[in-house]
């Protein structure tokens, strides 16, 4: 019970931090966009995504292998003394952290010594050159960062890293606001370098932070008093490569297969007969305000997925079968409910949100398309973490390098010939696809897949076409705030009144 009261405390502080972080990150880059024009958006997203696989490399799952290690040296240590803790967390700390220096000064290295003929020949574009060599002295930061975050992670001191997410999400802001001021109108390599700069002294000021919190840190989880017995467990960095590379090669390939999708997608933009500027232009409305704002309500979800892996990993090591599954029930529940409701919002408002936070109902189209698809979406990453948590990454890892392979074939034969409609027809049927393959494998190892998760969307979605249709008819006049919240309230109401009622035959 005190684990469970924790787990949800944790969670709910999370989320709100999350909702700030995720408001802050909307609204930045609505004022970004509207700053710099959707041809540089896309230039950075451009960017971005060769960063991604950089990144990808520097962290090389470290931030799984520290929770794992440190919520298993929180099981072995329940009775130990101050000393004993103290010595078993600075090993999982020092084992995660050269191993995280290991890849993150790699990466950096290889980046910036190929940023040249990145710029040139992948990215066909050397406005990018300047940008690519300072996101690439930003690896090593990152890298050392999601150590320590996972080790906060693992040990439930969750407060530490909500603290370092709101301070870099701030120092972000104000130096690439600040960068933005400087640069003259139009200059499309200067505003990306802005941006990405910005990006990239956020992440060293997230590291200091987090030194400074490991350092005053009792290295034991909250609450939790120092007993009398003296163990010394140690932590090698074969213990972190073990849990961390597995699920890191499969990162590897999806993120590398993901990043050439990225690259392909302007290509066949021009292919499909847009200009360079409007190939851009629509990539950049895609990227850089359709998917952040689909997003955004993640913030609250995503919160309880992320500390799902430590909870998950104590009950398989404790053998704890039902336990296991309750919680799968409480995942799909949460998923249906909160999902549903989101992707309602995003289907019947995509213009209204469009205009309230870009001051353009643009990318509105792309907003509905993608909105539709949240349920599968959110349902997929929760079903993941379950997967990890119970020791299937090699798995998730498998699927992840087929969804990215799909990905990128479907971008190169769908792009040219469908424009970026195209590209939207691939994310839909590669995350149905990722997601029905996970939740295949979650029924065969736990007994509770697809079958059962199935009734627990039927009510949620019966509310959100029942509130759709009351909007289609009768809230058409209603300003766009009210009217929302009307939605949200109704449908609400028709989830939780039949849930807490007698007769509810929804699975428990």
């Amino acid at each position: 019970m005190k684990n469970r009261i924790l787990f949800f405390r944790n969670a709910a502080l999370l989320s709100l931090v999350s909702i700030l972080i995720r408001g802050l990150a909307v609204s930045f880059n609505a004022y970004v966009n509207r700053k710099i024009g959707a041809e540089s958006m896309g230039l950075v997203s451009l960017t971005m995504s060769v960063y991604g696989f950089a990144v990808t490399v520097a962290l090389s799952c470290v931030n799984l292998g520290a929770v794992r290690l440190t919520s298993a040296r929180c099981a072995e240590l329940e009775d130990a003394d101050a000393a004993s803790w103290r010595y078993a967390m600075r090993r999982v700390v020092r084992a995660a952290v050269c191993y995280s220096l290991l890849f993150g000064l790699t990466s950096g290295a290889a980046l910036y010594l190929a940023s040249e003929p990145i710029a040139q020949t992948l990215l066909g574009d050397l406005r990018t050159l300047a940008s690519l060599r300072v996101l690439a002295l930003s690896l090593p930061f990152i890298s050392l960062s999601s150590a320590l975050s996972g080790y906060f992670t693992g040990i439930r001191k969750v407060m530490k890293n909500a603290a370092a997410t709101v301070a870099e999400q701030a120092v972000k802001i104000a130096v690439t606001s600040a960068a933005l001021v400087l640069i003259l109108p139009g200059n499309v390599e200067a505003a990306c370098f802005a941006v990405i700069g910005g990006s990239a002294v956020s992440e060293a000021w997230t590291l200091l932070l987090h030194l400074l919190l490991w350092i005053t840190d009792s290295k034991r989880p909250r609450g939790q008093r120092p007993g009398e017995k003296s163990v010394r467990i140690g932590t090698t960095f074969r213990d972190a490569a073990s849990i961390s590379f597995p699920a890191a090669v499969g990162t590897y390939a999806r993120q590398g297969l993901t990043t050439l999708e990225h690259l392909a997608i302007p290509k066949g933009l021009l292919k499909s007969g847009l200009t360079q500027e409007r190939a851009l232009s629509v990539y950049g409305l895609l990227q850089g305000i359709a998917f952040p704002l689909v997003m955004f309500p993640y913030a609250v979800i995503g919160s309880f997925t992320s500390l799902l892996v430590p909870e998950m990993s104590e009950m398989q090591a404790g053998g704890n079968r039902e336990g296991i599954r309750r919680t799968v029930g409480q995942v799909y529940r949460a998923s249906a409910l909160f999902s549903v409701l989101a992707c309602g919002i995003f289907v019947n408002f995509a213009p209204e949100l469009g205009r309230m936070i870009y001051s353009s109902s643009e990318a509105s189209a792309y907003t509905a398309a993608l909105g539709l698809l949240v349920p599968f979406m959110y349902l997929d990453t929760a079903v993941d973490a379950v997967l990890k948590g119970i020791g299937e990454q090699v798995y998730c890892m498998k699927v992840n390098m087929v969804d990215a392979a799909s990905g990128l074939l479907l971008v190169i034969l769908l792009t040219p010939a469908l424009g970026i409609e195209g590209y939207i027809l691939t994310i839909w049927v590669c995350e149905v696809g990722n997601l029905a393959a996970s939740i295949h494998r979650l029924g065969k190892v736990t007994g509770v897949g697809l079958r059962e998760a199935v009734p627990y969307y039927l009510r949620p979605a019966a509310s959100a076409l029942l509130f759709s249709g009351i909007r289609a008819v009768f809230l058409r006049t209603v300003a766009p705030v009210p009217s929302m919240l009307i939605y949200a309230a109704g449908y609400a109401l028709c989830c939780v009144i039949p849930l807490t009622g007698k007769r509810s035959t929804e699975p428990a």
